[in-house]
């Protein structure tokens, strides 16, 4: 058995790696539209360790998102175009903002809680559009040019380096997510989130462990954010808009919350299903959306990740499988 668990390890992250190549063979003339699924499956990954493993209810996770974004593009303009430092500045900027945050919202709870992320991101927004000497404000950072990675592989415009790029950026983001929801910290942050009082009758210090987590959210979301930038080389205030984040929670919804495999799935089918919707009726597009999402919470009112799990239990008669498992 300890050695079926060991051959096990990292599985997940060769699934995404090839699922992402595959998707490169199939589909290469629409690499900037994958590449946006990647980098939209990685900020609601960062979604899912707030609210599907930390319990904690947001709607300005964007907020994250979009400091990250614009942390990497000045970055890029100002200091070095270097991309894997504009990645960590990305995600030190959005754990620095999800710190300072968090510490304030999280001493609130239920609707207070959730009626204050959103007006943080809102004043958030509001500042970077003031602040038109560095962020551009209504227009845009733009002029953005990334250097090539290690000082080889370049940004073509195919997109092609810029896909592989943000790719492995999200296999590696993917492990180090699963090892941490995996890990005694991340268990303990389930536990807050089942029944918080147990917990902390338990001795359990609440407060300190969800704050940790919100900060790894904002870590994750700020690299999303930076990853986004370096690829599409502009950054607007949408991407710390209300929208952007009430729409990276439908894909959780979609997919299934407290289950990585369940962000990815839940990004991947909202995108896919937009992207076409969109090209057929620009107008209604969210009707498609709309409905699906009402057809999921029905039919699989855990996600689908956890329906296509239950599924496969059921064909071949395993035992419960747990994604987190190393």
């Amino acid at each position: 058995m300890t050695i079926m668990k060991n051959k096990m390890v990292g599985f997940p992250e060769v699934s995404l790696l090839v699922m992402g190549l595959a998707a490169m063979w199939l589909m290469p003339n629409d690499l900037s539209f994958l590449t946006r699924i990647i980098t939209s499956a990685l900020f609601v990954l960062s979604l899912d360790l707030v609210l599907g493993y930390g319990g904690i209810v947001t709607l300005g996770h964007a907020a994250f998102f979009g400091v990250g974004a614009y942390a990497a593009g000045v970055y890029a303009i100002s200091i070095s175009g270097e991309p894997l430092t504009g990645l960590l500045v990305g995600g030190v900027v959005g754990g620095l903002v999800a710190l300072v945050t968090g510490a304030l919202l999280l001493r609130t709870h239920g609707l207070t809680c959730l009626m204050m992320t959103i007006a943080i991101a809102q004043i958030l927004l509001e500042v970077l559009n003031k602040w038109r000497s560095v962020t551009g404000g209504d227009d845009g950072l733009s002029g953005i040019v990334v250097e090539p990675i290690f000082g080889v592989f370049e940004f073509d415009f195919m997109g092609r380096t810029g896909f592989v790029y943000s790719l492995i950026t999200l296999v590696v983001c993917f492990w180090i997510m699963r090892k941490l929801v995996s890990s005694p910290f991340g268990l303990t942050c389930v536990g807050i989130r089942e029944d918080r009082l147990r917990m902390t009758a338990l001795g359990c210090n609440v407060y300190l462990h969800a704050l940790v987590m919100y900060v790894a959210g904002g870590v994750f979301a700020g690299i999303a954010g930076a990853l986004m930038a370096q690829t599409t080389q502009v950054v607007g205030l949408s991407s710390l808009g209300f929208t952007w984040s009430a729409e990276a929670l439908v894909m959780l919804v979609l997919g299934g919350m407290g289950h990585l495999w369940g962000a990815v799935i839940g990004t991947i089918l909202f995108m896919v299903v937009h992207h076409f919707a969109s090209a057929i009726d620009p107008f209604q597009w969210m009707f498609v959306i709309g409905g699906l999402l009402v057809a999921v919470v029905l039919l699989f009112p855990q996600g689908l990740a956890q329906a296509g799990i239950g599924m496969f239990q059921k064909i071949f008669g395993y035992g419960r499988i747990a994604e987190e498992k190393s």
